[in-house]
């Protein structure tokens, strides 16, 4: 079975011949207990497959001996990078300096407090193979605290996924597959990287899930609380605005400022005929305020939109980000 087949495989070792099979990416924050055992376990798992591998741990800033425990098996071993960073910036950014420093076709990430399960790690991989571009594991028989994490993860879920049209279980497991030519088309930023399905999705990936292993933990307490919620919702908007509207934003600023400049003149009208007509006093009434208020409002969102369409034409433009992805092309002239 060829765990790493694309498309078009012939292309991409062609333009990069040192690229490993897979990278195993693991964000890391105060795991010095679960370290060791993590990767030989990741080791070993990956190792039944047969392909060329590294394993990246992304040290998120720990103050429990993590990062010296790390630098110590990284110097022993040559199949483990270690990337420190400077100070505990996120689990977000953790994942995308994992990313950044991936040189594998397939990637696949995992929490490192030995919850998820490295030898799960090649049923990810045998579904990757039929097809898709993202695998998500699915906690199905989850091992947390009911109030404080399952109940919370399951509205989370549900909302997440009447939001984004992505329909998983398990947005929050942190097992996932991905092929590396998606990887590269996503920009994390803020606590992004809950909604990496969802941002897939944006691309035009084919997403799937499977059910995987879940240990309670061994060592440690979670990082993990229902602090987050607010952060969640606020990520969540953003994540739909991306989707509806992230190459026009002009349709729904615009569209409001239209809306409401419109409502605005209808009550100038309707005031202005009681003025002249009627010759009734309209200072004093309320709508007088409101219809003001509606056209001033109006002609704001309509600036704000076009302001957005700007910036995005920039965000687009100045990286050279094309507004569609290519998943593959067909045609005799085209064969490697």
């Amino acid at each position: 079975m060829q765990y790493y087949s694309s498309q078009n495989p012939l292309v991409s070792e062609a333009r990069n011949p040192e690229l490993l099979d897979l990278s195993v990416v693991v964000p890391i924050y105060n795991e010095a207990e679960s370290l060791p055992s993590l990767i030989e376990a990741i080791a070993s798992a990956v190792k039944e497959t047969q392909l060329s591998y590294e394993i990246i741990c992304v040290d998120d800033g720990s103050i429990d001996g993590s990062t010296q425990i790390l630098t110590e098996i990284a110097l022993q071993r040559n199949d483990l990078k270690g990337v420190i960073l400077r100070r505990n910036y996120g689990q977000t950014p953790a994942m995308a300096a994992g990313f950044e420093y991936a040189t594998g076709k397939i990637i696949i990430t995992l929490d490192g407090d030995l919850q998820n399960d490295p030898a799960d790690i090649p049923l990810l991989l045998a579904k990757l193979d039929e097809g898709y571009d993202l695998v998500n594991g699915w906690r199905k028989n989850r091992q947390d605290a009911a109030l404080t994490r399952l109940l919370p993860s399951k509205i989370a879920n549900w909302l997440i996924g009447k939001v984004t049209g992505v329909k998983l279980h398990d947005y929050g497991c942190s097992l996932k597959a991905y092929r590396s030519e998606l990887v590269a088309d996503m920009n994390l930023y803020g606590e992004l990287h809950r909604f990496l399905p969802a941002l897939a999705y944006i691309e035009g990936a084919r997403i799937t899930e499977i059910p995987v292993r879940h240990h309670p933990r061994r060592f440690g307490k979670s990082k993990y609380g229902l602090g987050r919620t607010i952060r969640v919702i606020m990520d969540l908007l953003t994540i739909f605005f991306m989707k509806k509207f992230l190459t026009r934003p002009m349709h729904v600023f615009g569209l409001g400022g239209v809306i409401s400049f419109a409502l605005g003149i209808a009550m100038g009208l309707y005031l202005t005929v009681i003025k002249f007509v009627f010759q009734q006093n309209i200072g004093a009434r309320p709508l007088l305020v409101l219809s003001v208020l509606l056209v001033l409002t109006g002609v704001q969102l309509f600036c704000f939109g076009l302001v957005t369409e700007l910036l995005m034409r920039t965000y687009h433009e100045s990286q050279r980000r094309p507004i569609y992805r290519v998943r593959n092309i067909v045609g005799k002239e085209f064969r490697v």
